[in-house]
């Protein structure tokens, strides 16, 4: 069995990694770190899981603690990789990173969207991203991979195609996205307690939302991107709008792009974003308009499934040689 070390095991995505290794047959948790956490068990701060773990102790961050471990899947805070970066690349050992730390090839990119210098340029270059429908032979080769946003996983499987295959113009691409609140973090604020979300729908980030780095460095297109929150848990629905170049059918360019893919489906039906939950699917439609010569594409995602846990282990099943669907489902749950 592979054993795993997971970082950041006391949030919504590390609850969600622990989850699915319950179910994973070549995986299985060693570590579990937590640092708000530490001491406690993991049954007591995921309740859900407490027949998978009924006796796992959630650890304070300790680099020892690593050792006879086989993969570290880390979901910590914006900047936590990089300040831990050489106590987690010292036993080079195989990690997925789900942080942003070090999804951006260029440090003037990370500064630019984050507003502050990195902190370590020179790994830049050593991470490979992690969008198996796009980079799965790199992934397979790769020690250190960096997973997406969940945003940018469902934008860029809906628009890289229709650009690679010249349908739509690369400039101008508006993309109107929107979130379940998980997608926020456990830790409550003022803006996603019940009072605030229930009932109501938001846009927030507009025009500089850090996502649209890694949407453009993916697409290769220029995007002005606007996410919304909405009153669910879980789920990604993105719908992107863009200028066509001709009369191509996009569905048909999506579903040749996508055909054999285990996580993907394409269909004539809108897709709904209570499709996916609690799998690692992504489902995708697209229409021309005749009428305004545009191209609308859509897709959704659980964004703790595709758009987070569930990347990573196909990242890291890839990465270790195990079969790329191990412990992750293709079928949401409904209703």
């Amino acid at each position: 069995m592979i054993r795993v070390a997971i970082l950041g095991a006391s949030g919504y995505v590390g609850g969600e990694l622990l989850r699915l290794l319950a179910a994973h047959p070549g995986m299985e948790v060693a570590a579990a770190f937590g640092s708000s956490t530490a001491g406690k068990r993991a049954a007591d701060v995921h309740p859900h899981l407490a027949l998978a773990y009924p006796d796992l102790l959630l650890a304070a961050w300790e680099p020892a603690l690593l050792a006879g471990t086989d993969l570290i899947l880390a979901a910590l805070p914006h900047g936590e990789t990089q300040r831990l970066v050489d106590d987690l690349l010292a036993p080079n050992i195989p990690i997925v990173d789900l942080g942003a730390d070090f999804r951006l090839s260029s440090a003037a990119d990370f500064e630019s969207w984050y507003g502050e210098p990195h902190q370590r340029p020179d790994l830049l270059g050593q991470f490979t991203y992690g969008l198996p429908e796009f980079f799965r032979e790199k992934i397979a080769t790769s020690k250190r991979v960096a997973a997406p946003g969940c945003y940018p996983t469902a934008t860029n499987l809906a628009i890289k195609p229709l650009i690679d295959a010249g349908a739509i113009e690369a400039t101008g691409i508006i993309v109107d996205a929107a979130s379940g609140v998980s997608g926020a973090g456990r830790s409550a604020n003022a803006g996603t307690h019940f009072c605030s979300v229930d009932g109501s729908f938001r846009a927030y980030g507009l025009t500089a939302h850090r996502h649209t780095a890694e949407m453009e460095m993916v697409s290769g297109a220029s995007v002005l991107f606007t996410p919304h929150l909405m009153a669910t848990s879980r789920g990604i629905l993105a719908t992107c709008y863009a200028k066509a170049t001709g009369t191509a059918d996009p569905l048909a360019i999506l579903r040749e792009a996508y055909a054999g893919e285990p996580f993907v489906h394409v269909g004539e039906a809108l897709p709904e974003t209570k499709w996916a939950t609690g799998s690692n699917a992504a489902f995708l439609s697209a229409r021309f308009d005749q009428r305004t010569g545009t191209i609308v594409a859509l897709a959704a995602i659980d964004n703790l499934g595709k758009g987070a846990a569930g990347q990573m282990i196909q990242c890291a099943n890839l990465m270790l040689g195990q079969d790329e669907t191990a412990g992750l489902s293709n079928s949401g749950v409904y209703p």
